[in-house]
């Protein structure tokens, strides 16, 4: 089986392209911005063309945290938008291949009932710091949706937890949370910080999975057949924001003082995902966020 993964340079990507690779009956394609254009639909269709996969992973967006998803906006729904209406258009000439589109757990509608169950997808309004990027893969959702009813394609939404892990982007604004609060503890820690300023009360619940579960779940579903068009991957545990920063405190052996902002954003108030459905099919995480935590900052000191 070939399995061609746009955008496998990234934090997603990578960890897919690693676990495809233990498998004797599958063969990846690696593709990245320097071979392959996404913007550009000439580009896009030249690559699945050339390559004839199987299956179609698309692992390629533009994503941040909530400081990007803010000021970013008009970029991360454009973007995000020209990504999967490229890859789709130029699957859509073959109905032979098998494309899994990975979403994101924020799609979800702000205040629905946790934990979020697939049916809950655009029944709501949206969290509004990051509805652009909401939008776009929304639209992806939706895409996917009209592909499989008009040409037959088989079309699976992964929608994972809020990930973390290797090969994430570590900066104080633009980074998601835990790769945020790592980088902001570690300089903290290198250069005899006293306080480190979290955004927000330190009040809201996440549910976080090591990229890696990710890639094994998603290996376990390229062997599997079921009859999912939305599928939630994600841990069922989760955990306060405060709580988290205090972990990575201890794992970064930060001894000073953590500040929570509540002048600044904390997003939505809960997200917790079931993922009943992904769980009944024989996959469930393995990764503990304790010990994900403290392999994430073992690759972050060996790799800055």
């Amino acid at each position: 089986m070939k399995v061609l993964v746009f955008g496998s340079n990234g934090l997603v990507g990578k960890a897919i392209v690693k676990h495809i690779r233990l498998q004797k009956n599958l063969n990846v394609i690696e593709s990245t911005r320097q071979d392959t254009d996404l913007f550009s639909l000439t580009q896009t269709r030249n690559k699945i063309n050339i390559e004839k996969p199987d299956v179609v992973i698309v692992a390629a967006a533009k994503v941040g945290g909530i400081y990007a998803n803010n000021t970013q906006r008009f970029k991360f729904i454009l973007d995000n938008l020209k990504i999967s209406t490229n890859i789709f258009e130029a699957v859509s000439e073959d109905s032979r291949i098998k494309v899994i589109n990975i979403g994101s757990s924020c799609i979800y509608p702000l205040g629905v009932e946790n934990p979020i169950k697939e049916e809950s997808l655009m029944t709501g309004k949206l969290e509004p710091t990051n509805s652009p990027y909401s939008m776009a893969k929304l639209t992806a959702v939706e895409l996917g949706k009209s592909l499989k009813e008009e040409k037959g394609h088989n079309v699976i939404n992964l929608m994972p937890t809020n990930l973390y892990g290797p090969n994430d982007h570590f900066e104080e604004m633009n980074s998601h949370v835990i790769p945020g609060l790592i980088y902001k503890m570690h300089q903290a820690v290198t250069n005899n910080h006293k306080e480190v300023e979290i955004w927000g009360s330190g009040k809201p619940l996440r549910e976080f999975m090591h990229v890696d579960d990710l890639a094994s779940a998603i290996v376990f579903l390229l062997n599997k057949k079921f009859d999912y068009e939305v599928l939630n991957i994600g841990t069922g545990e989760e955990v306060s924001i405060k709580e988290l920063a205090e972990e990575i405190k201890e794992v970064c052996n930060f001894k000073g003082k953590l500040k929570f902002n509540s002048n600044l954003p904390d997003g939505n108030p809960r997200k917790l995902l079931d993922s009943t459905k992904m769980n009944n099919l024989g996959w469930s995480h393995k990764i503990s966020l304790k010990d994900g935590l403290k392999s994430t900052y073992e690759w972050y000191i060996k790799n800055i």
